[in-house]
């Protein structure tokens, strides 16, 4: 299955910040109407909900105890472009799904 996916990567150093500005700027960068999200946070996915939405994918670190050397890290935690990218494609599946 081959998909012609239209991304855009938003980053949110600080939801505090965010939320100040105004609706409309809020609006223009996250639009209510693209509800296939994926949330990327190298910590807990606490909080992220909010901007994945319903729909969306959250991939983080919800868990502790872990010790091993970072690439290892990261690659068991999923913070991989694979990943990352099968996440995306697991949403457009599910589009899919829904439509037929």
């Amino acid at each position: 299955m081959e998909f012609d996916i239209r991304a855009r990567v938003v980053s949110v150093p600080s939801w505090e910040i965010f939320h100040e500005q105004s609706a409309e700027y809020q609006e223009s960068v996250l639009p209510k109407a693209i509800r296939r999200r994926v949330t990327v946070e190298a910590a807990s996915t606490l909080g992220w909900e909010r901007f994945a939405g319903l729909d969306g994918i959250m991939i983080g670190v919800d868990r502790f105890g872990a010790s091993a050397p970072a690439a290892e890290l990261m690659n068991n935690f999923g913070f991989t472009t694979a990943n990352v990218c099968a996440a995306a494609r697991r949403l457009m599946s599910r589009e899919e799904a829904a439509v037929e």
